[in-house]
């Protein structure tokens, strides 16, 4: 487990990334997480895993539809990674950032961490 923080418009946005051996360890990082930060506005994921069939999925947790799961996904993706979990936790620091700017915010915290 690696992870980053960058703060965007007083937002902060803490991103995971976990190497995954099973999908079983998805759910169990995540449940880490939400105890881990049970003030947090929202836990947003994605992931790649590939070792008998390619499964992945994304989640917004929230956020508007579109602007965490998916742009959390295509770093994965374009980064060609597999068995790859990134959570991004945001707490929200009372400046809406529209939707260009939460997939902005989303896609710089999952490149920062995968970096």
């Amino acid at each position: 487990m690696r992870s980053e923080e960058i703060v965007i418009n007083k937002s902060r946005f803490i991103a995971y990334f976990y190497e995954l051996d099973s999908l079983d360890e998805v759910k169990e990082h995540l449940a880490d997480l939400k105890k881990e930060h049970k003030k947090s506005t929202h836990i947003c994921y994605a992931y790649v895993y590939n070792k008998d069939v390619v499964s992945e999925k994304c989640s917004d947790d929230g956020e508007p539809n579109g602007t965490a799961g998916y742009p959390i996904l295509n770093v994965i993706k374009k980064k060609g990674l597999t068995n790859t979990l990134v959570a991004v936790v945001r707490y929200f620091g009372g400046i809406k950032l529209g939707a260009g700017g939460l997939t902005r915010a989303y896609t710089k915290a999952t490149a920062s961490v995968l970096n």
